[in-house]
C-alpha cells in the first residue's frame, strides 16, 4: 500500500465498521438475481469483515455472497467475520487451496446464476454491483470486467505482463481483453467452457492465475470478455493486507506471462486463432 493511500484506507474502513450489523444491507435499492463468490486466505481473516461489509452495503444487493474457505480454516473464523453470516452472507468450504475456488464452487453450487467475483482485501464502492449489472443487462452473453488489461503482443508472442495496459476511456473491445478480479467481474450462466472445473488441467497450466484461466475458458466456450464502459471508482485497500499476494509472484517473476503461454500451449492459440474464434 502506498503512503498516500493510508488515511482513506483507514477512514473507509472505520465507516464500514460504525455500521450496525442488524443495518447492513437495509438501504440497497434492489436486489439482483447474482450471486457474489470470493475466497481468501489465512492472513486476511482478521480484515476480510471489512470487504464483506462493503459487499453487503451495495445500491444492488446480491441474492448471496458466498466465501469459499480452505477446510481447515472452519475453527479459526474471527468472531467479526462469523457474526456476519446469515441469509446473505455465509461462508462454505473447499479441500482445495487455490485461488480458482472462488468462481469454480459456485459455478457448480448455483448453476442458474450469474456470478459475480471479487478480492478479499479491498473496500468496495457502494455503486460497484449496480455498475456492472447494468453493463450485463446490455450485453447477458459477455463476460463483464468492472476494469480490463489488454493483452498484448510482440511478433505474435505475448508480451510481459508489465506490458499489458489497463483499458482506458472510452473503452476498446478486444478479444485479449482480460478482466482483473480485483475489480469484479460478472460472468453469465454457460459463459465458461466445461474446462473451467478441470483441477488437474489448471494447476498444470496456470495454478497461480485464475484470471488467466477464466478468460482461457470464456475464449474456449466462445465467450467475449468486455470492459465495462462505466467503471465505478476504484475499490479501496484494506491496511496490513497485501503482505502476501499472488500478484507478487505472478507480476515480480513474470509469471503471468509463463501462464499464458501454457494455456496457449495447450490450446494451440495464437493472437489471430483468439482472435477468430471470438470474431
Amino acid at each position: 500500500m502506498k503512503l498516500s493511500e493510508i488515511p482513506k484506507s483507514i477512514s473507509t474502513s472505520l465507516k464500514m465498521l460504525l455500521i450496525p450489523t442488524s443495518q447492513l444491507g437495509k438501504t440497497a435499492l434492489k436486489k439482483i438475481p447474482v450471486v457474489v463468490s470470493l475466497t481468501s486466505i489465512p492472513t486476511r481473516l482478521r480484515t476480510l469483515h471489512i470487504t464483506i461489509r462493503s459487499m453487503m452495503q451495495q445500491d444492488y444487493q446480491p441474492e448471496k455472497i458466498v466465501l469459499w474457505l480452505k477446510e481447515d480454516l472452519k475453527n479459526q473464523i474471527p468472531k467479526q467475520l462469523s457474526k456476519l453470516q446469515g441469509d446473505l452472507f455465509e461462508i462454505r468450504y473447499s479441500k482445495y487451496g487455490f485461488s480458482h475456488r472462488k468462481l469454480i464452487h459456485s459455478l457448480k453450487a448455483f448453476p442458474d446464476k450469474a456470478i459475480i467475483t471479487c478480492d478479499d482485501d479491498v473496500i468496495y464502492q457502494p455503486d460497484t454491483l449496480k455498475i456492472i449489472f447494468e453493463e450485463h443487462l446490455r450485453f447477458p452473453n459477455q463476460v463483464i470486467g468492472n476494469r480490463c488489461r489488454k493483452m498484448t503482443y510482440s511478433n505474435g508472442e505475448i508480451t510481459s505482463y508489465g506490458q499489458w495496459p489497463f483499458v482506458v476511456e472510452p473503452p476498446l473491445q478486444s478479444a485479449h481483453n482480460m478482466p482483473v478480479g480485483a475489480f469484479c467481474v460478472l460472468y453469465p450462466v454457460g459463459s465458461l467452457h466445461e474446462d473451467v472445473q478441470n483441477v488437474d488441467l489448471f494447476t498444470q497450466l496456470a495454478p497461480k492465475a485464475d484470471d488467466l484461466w477464466f478468460k482461457a475458458m470464456a475464449i474456449l466456450n466462445g465467450t467475449k470478455s468486455r470492459q465495462n464502459f462505466t467503471a465505478p471508482d476504484i475499490p479501496v485497500p484494506i491496511m496490513g493486507t497485501q503482505f502476501v499476494a499472488l500478484k507478487k509472484i505472478n507480476k515480480g517473476q513474470d509469471f503471468n506471462r509463463v501462464q499464458w503461454e501454457q494455456i496457449c500451449s495447450h490450446y494451440d492459440w495464437t493472437k489471430n486463432k483468439i482472435e477468430t474464434s471470438l470474431s
